[in-house]
């Protein structure tokens, strides 16, 4: 049986940008406000990365909106957010981004079990030749596409 998913926020430009080599669901610490603006799905993860600093694994530049009704105990939009993994989990990731080329991306923000979780990516940045070959290789499947549907009326 599968599980419920509320998917929040994607970042469909980091499919692009990066090869996607590993992914893995993380926990992230998150106070009301921030929780409140998740629920109406106000959150942007386009330019958001992860970290590690002294053992802990740190979610930088992911925009969470204010929440309207938040008041003086409203949250910083920007700030940045731990993100909750089991200590082997960090040795691993740390060590994979200490290699050249190698990011920690954050996929998509949602609810699992009505807890808000990230699903990072352990990715490789494209150069501007694959991006070109991806555009490409679309437009050719839109041109397929387009063409069995008009031979098929």
């Amino acid at each position: 049986m599968s599980e419920a998913l509320k998917i929040i926020c994607e970042n469909r430009k980091a499919r692009f940008d990066y090869h996607i080599e590993e992914r893995m669901e993380a926990g992230v610490v998150l106070t009301g406000t921030e929780i409140k603006s998740l629920r109406g799905g106000k959150a942007n993860l386009n330019d958001a990365y992860a970290t590690i600093n002294n053992g802990e694994a740190w979610l930088m530049q992911a925009h969470i909106a204010p929440y309207d009704k938040g008041g003086y105990v409203n949250h910083e939009p920007k700030q940045r957010r731990k993100l909750l993994l089991h200590t082997k989990e960090i040795a691993k990731l740390y060590g994979k981004t200490q290699i050249r080329g190698y990011a920690l991306i954050p996929m998509k923000i949602y609810f699992k079990k009505g807890r808000a979780k990230i699903e990072l990516a352990l990715a490789v940045g494209k150069n501007s030749g694959d991006k070109r070959e991806a555009i490409k290789k679309r437009e050719t499947q839109r041109e397929v596409s387009r063409a069995l549907k008009s031979a098929k009326r």
